[in-house]
């Protein structure tokens, strides 16, 4: 497994003269793994480095890091693509993996290959003296090119919080570590927070000094911690307490447009800045897609020839009428072409030669598009029964269906999978509100380029093993009627209804609430796969926080049968996968299943969890499931702990008032 390397970038949103004179820092400041770049830390997010912050840059300061490369690599996944194009556009024709390159210690201008950031935010407190300046006041400094977690900015001639100079010759470097305030708003954007118009109340220093001296001094009075800033020229000050709540939001200033990661602003942004703090959980939410590899589809294998064929178009024209040239072409992409003639080929190589009659044909930005359709064929394949014991195809996924002793009545099938590849890409992100999956509004992704049409996003391949759990269709539907009439229900669907409306972007008055509501069959099979996660951490040999659930839970329509499983999984980036340890309780689920839903059965918060119901003004949307029953971590759970109910499974006792029978039964 290979971490991608950080390296500092550009100077970002120059301060100063003087800063615009200072020379690009290539230096490695540090490194991430590929699957945190794509949920952490991604472009527009804050990566805390022992000493200072960075933001990794948008897709365009990536391009001049893959033009180094002789050949770029891509990811060949068709069916995630065009998930991707309804998103940003039918002008993505790429799924690139993060750039990396084995090196050591500090990159030259030239060699380096990662992932580019800027340091923010660009304010600054000196630990010694408090001195609070924007960035050029600081001296970066790295002796050591070995050890890139020693880089940081220090305050050159602290005087120390006593004041006056230090003696002599003697030099009093101290470490600045980030000022730890910044605005924010729902559209994306975040700005530094304005410190020396805070402190003078909007208006300039009395003092007649531009630029005055200002401080930042921590301050923790009975239970409270707070920050004060002081101007050391007109001797003003003022907390930063009077910033927060309510009646500070009311002293935030219009939001300036900022995007950093882009170096750049927007223009006319209507909200009011919101203050934010560095570490906050709402400063970035990162937005996905992801597949498991199938055995593709006549149309799939179509348009992974023409994905392959892009990714080398720069050899194209020298083999656009040889189809031996082109096998070797699009095999050199790992695209299988067994079974494709000549002929297609051809066809495909002019295709790709040809943008006008590309463009024509393309149906990618439908707004029409639906999560599920990602979903539909791992479900299809899933319910195809095995031929023979495993069941294996050139994608590299192997399932075997398996047949465990004691299964409770609900469970249909257990499917052990043996080996899977998982793709998954980063499609942009939102801060201040998360962005859902389905119905919300496409212009809410901030954008990862100025002008906002990637031609290509950075995509993961994961290699892994799971399991397969199925419920009887026959049981689920009768039930989740009977559940749809309840009281308990009705309940949940208002306070899904609340939670919507005060939720801070333009999504509540644009969406309506009851379609983006999950089914009760969703809510069943999310707590059984968290209470399953809980129980299967213990004997598989991964931490809970490594497992990760895929749900399977939609009613019938049209086009698609009804759905009601998941699959428990866990993947690593490296090219070997997992060990096994997680697939080899598929023969167990029987005994595993009962032994969740019997520790369901009881919650060291009972009663007060088990008759959980939200009732006006509360908006949280879970019931019977708290941190000591059924939450998971943040790596494992597809809703954020949402739509989950222990009800839903299991009949557990109540005091007074309607009781909910579960689709299981209390052992």
């Amino acid at each position: 497994m290979t971490d991608t390397m950080i390296f500092q970038s550009a100077p970002l949103d120059p301060l100063s003269d003087a800063e615009q004179a200072n020379d690009k820092n290539r230096a490695k400041v540090g490194s991430a793994r590929p699957s945190a770049l794509l949920y952490s830390y991604g472009p527009g997010a804050i990566m805390d480095l022992p000493q200072f912050s960075v933001m990794p840059a948008g897709l365009d300061d990536w391009d001049r890091i893959w033009a180094r490369r002789a050949h770029i690599p891509t990811i060949i996944e068709p069916r995630l693509l065009r998930a991707v194009q309804v998103h940003l556009g039918p002008q993505v024709t790429e799924l690139r993996p993060y750039p990396w390159q084995a090196t050591s210690g500090q990159s030259k201008a030239g060699d380096d290959l990662g992932v580019p950031a800027r340091v923010f935010p660009q304010w600054m407190r000196c630990t010694g003296c408090d001195l609070l300046a924007a960035l050029p006041r600081f001296q970066y400094s790295n002796t050591n090119p070995f050890r890139p977690d020693l880089a940081e900015f220090g305050h050159t001639n602290c005087p120390g919080r006593g004041g006056g100079k230090p003696a002599g010759k003697t030099r009093n470097t101290r470490v600045a570590v980030p000022a730890r305030y910044l605005l924010g708003c729902p559209d994306g954007h975040l700005d530094e927070f304005p410190y020396d118009r805070w402190v003078h109340q909007g208006v300039a220093c009395s003092s007649g000094i531009a630029h005055p001296t200002l401080k930042l001094r921590d301050a923790n009075v009975g239970q409270a911690v707070s920050a004060t800033v002081y101007c050391e020229q007109c001797k003003s000050s003022r907390s930063m307490n009077e910033a927060q709540g309510a009646t500070g939001a009311r002293r935030m200033p219009q939001c300036r447009g900022r995007h950093p990661h882009l170096d750049a602003f927007d223009t006319g942004c209507d909200h009011r800045a919101k203050l934010i703090t560095m570490g906050a959980s709402n400063l970035w939410f990162a937005a996905t897609q992801s597949v498991i590899v199938m055995p593709r589809t006549e149309a799939d294998k179509r348009d992974a020839i023409l994905d392959a064929l892009r990714a080398c178009r720069e050899d194209l024209d020298d083999a656009a009428d040889s189809p031996k040239w082109l096998r070797k072409l699009v095999l050199k992409q790992k695209v299988d072409v067994e079974g494709v003639t000549d002929a297609a080929l051809l066809a495909a190589a002019q295709k790709v030669l040809d943008p006008s009659a590309e463009t024509a044909t393309d149906q990618g930005g439908s707004q029409d598009w639906d999560p599920i359709s990602l979903l539909v064929p791992e479900w299809t394949y899933l319910q195809q029964p095995a031929l023979f014991p495993k069941q294996e195809n050139s994608t590299g996924l192997m399932v075997t269906t398996v047949h465990p002793a004691h299964l409770p009545e609900p469970v249909e099938r257990v499917v052990e999978v043996n080996r899977m590849k998982k793709v998954n890409a980063f499609i942009g992100f939102t801060r201040i509100d998360e962005m859902e999956r389905a119905g919300d509004l496409p212009h809410r992704l901030v954008p990862l380029t100025r002008n906002g049409r990637p031609r290509w996003i950075p995509a993961t391949e994961d290699r892994g093993e799971g399991v397969f759990l199925q419920l009887r269709e026959d049981l689920v539907a009768p039930w989740e009627e009977r559940i749809e009439k309840s009281a308990l229900w009705q309940a949940h669907r208002q306070a899904h209804r609340r939670n919507f409306q005060r939720r801070f972007s333009q999504t509540a008055q644009s969406v309506d609430p009851d379609e983006r509501f999950r089914p009760p069959r969703y809510w069943l099979v999310h707590t059984l796969s968290h209470v399953l996660i809980r129980e299967m951490a213990m004997s598989c040999g991964y931490g809970a926080a490594s497992l990760s659930e895929r749900i399977y839970a939609w009613k019938p329509d049209s086009d698609r049968p009804a759905a009601a499983g998941l699959l428990i999984c866990t993947t690593a980036s490296d090219s070997e996968g997992t060990l096994g340890g997680l697939v080899a309780l598929a023969r167990q689920m029987g005994d595993l299943v009962r032994s969740a839903l019997r520790r369901a059965a009881r919650c060291s918060s009972d009663p007060i969890c088990a008759m959980r119901t939200p009732s006006d003004p509360e908006d949280f949307l879970h019931g019977a499931a708290c941190h000591c029953c059924s939450f998971a971590s943040e790596t494992s759970c597809e809703r954020a702990n949402r739509f989950l109910d222990r009800r839903l499974l299991l009949t557990l006792p109540t005091i007074g008032g309607e009781q909910v029978t579960g689709l299981f039964d209390a052992e």
